[in-house]
């Protein structure tokens, strides 16, 4: 019961404690890392270059997050906000500067930790039940709304039907690195756990990514006209039974290395789910096939714990605390950069309206389709009213390949038209992210607790 000037003389009292403490060491924390950079880097340190955008937007992002969650937002809300402001505000646009391979390799970095996280949190009853349901799920939203679009974007924006269904395969895919995190903090809460609700959509989100990226490959192939048309056409599946294959064989070894009775079982199981999740997300790129990684490194760390619960291990155990830990550190590294992906300059304000009309007209596609694939299952009206809100978030393949026609186009030295089709995907690519993130990550907030059961 303390007056207000008894507590701001118990705050500023030395040593320093509590709160005050805290965000003393975590400024102290940041300063000492950007002076040693700038110690062993010098002028790439300094305002306006690559090193001092990432350590200045880490902090600002964290603050963005926890003031966002003051009003009951998820914080990665605030994290993609702060992204954007920091690449596209004068002045303070330090994001710019980012290094794009930095940046891409950061977030490639983030998603192995939320996707192992989420694969080692996975209720394999849960999953068992409704492992047809996770089918449908991830398929029929994905491909209609990328019909839907690409039929659209033909008729309203004109794009040649190639260009159109590339469009659409880029807006069907939903952000792991936003439902993925909003999931298992409904698991924490125990909302929807009963019927499994968070794992069937985390599994589902993989197998939809796996899809969408799939088909862009193949739209891609098609409008360059690059390769056997049969070869681009069974990609897709190739990269499917690639991640599967890779996650599952990996998986099992981990049942048996390191031996459950070392003593250091937790660091050496740590270390290998975490090297080998890294190595399938960077290592499909590699072969080309980028949408086996994010597939392998979700079913490597549930065959993993599937394993580890058959020697005692409880689904919460030491290696998932240990990736709980990292995606503190990563989540406002993986928003913001998401968030500095946004160049606002490349929409165009002609582009806007019929943009945002053909974007609405996939999402309201999407919406319905998702309704009706939850019907046949255990779920009652409310439940099936939220799966459609988890399905809305898009940013994270939007942001990886939204560029890819456009970089493609200038490789090749095409004509000026190609070149202004690949500038139109990549500012509606952007659109989307814009929109949808924010949109979705509040609506999944808002709804589940009262939609779903605790």
């Amino acid at each position: 019961e303390a007056s207000y000037p008894e507590r701001f003389l118990y705050a500023i009292r030395c040593p320093p404690h509590g709160r005050a403490a805290r965000w003393l060491v975590f400024l102290l924390t940041i300063l000492m890392l950007w002076a040693v950079v700038w110690a062993v880097k010098e002028d790439e340190a300094l305002p306006y270059h690559s090193y001092f955008g990432m350590i200045i937007l880490f902090p600002l992002c964290i603050i963005a997050g926890l003031n966002v969650q003051q009003i009951r937002l998820p914080p990665l809300l605030g994290m993609l906000l702060l992204g954007c402001l920091l690449r596209n505000v004068p002045v303070i646009n330090f994001a710019e500067s980012i290094d794009k391979q930095w940046s891409s390799a950061l977030r490639a970095i983030a998603l192995v930790i939320i996707l192992t996280r989420a694969g080692l949190g996975l209720d394999p009853q849960a999953l068992k039940k409704l492992s047809f349901v996770v089918l449908r799920l991830a398929a029929l939203p994905c491909l209609c709304e990328a019909v839907t679009v690409g039929v659209a974007a033909w008729g309203i924006l004109g794009f040649p039907w190639s260009w159109a269904f590339m469009l659409g395969f880029i807006h069907s895919a939903v952000s792991p690195a936003v439902v993925v995190p909003s999931m298992l903090k409904l698991q924490e809460e125990k909302l929807g756990t009963d019927k499994g609700i968070p794992t069937m959509v985390i599994a589902a989100g993989s197998l939809d990514d796996v899809i969408a990226i799939s088909g862009f490959g193949i739209a891609l192939g098609i409008a360059f006209s690059e390769g056997n048309l049969a070869m681009t056409l069974i990609h897709g599946p190739i990269e499917a039974v690639a991640g599967l294959a890779f996650g599952l064989i990996f998986g099992v070894t981990l049942w048996y290395l390191p031996n459950k009775d070392s003593s250091r079982v937790v660091f050496y199981r740590f270390a290998l789910i975490f090297g080998g999740g890294l190595f399938s997300v960077f290592g499909s790129r590699t072969l080309e096939l980028p949408g086996a990684g994010a597939l392998a490194c979700l079913t490597m760390a549930f065959v993993a714990a599937h394993g580890w619960r058959r020697d005692g291990w409880a689904g919460n155990n030491e290696v998932s605390q240990i990736f709980a830990r990292l995606w503190q550190i990563f989540q406002p590294l993986l928003f913001g950069l998401i968030g500095a992906e946004v160049d606002i300059s490349k929409v165009k304000v002609d582009l806007i309206g019929s943009g945002t009309g053909v974007l609405f007209i996939g999402l309201t596609i999407r919406v319905i389709v998702s309704f009706f694939v939850m019907f046949g299952t255990e779920l009652n009206w409310k439940e099936r009213f939220f799966v459609p809100f988890a399905w809305l978030p898009k940013a994270t393949v939007q942001a990886a390949v939204g560029s890819v026609a456009l970089d493609t186009a200038r490789e090749k030295g095409s004509d000026p038209e190609f070149i202004e089709l690949g500038t139109k995907v990549l500012a509606m690519a952007v659109l989307v992210i814009i929109i949808t993130a924010p949109l979705g990550a509040v609506a999944i907030s808002l709804t589940a607790p009262r939609l779903l059961n605790k």
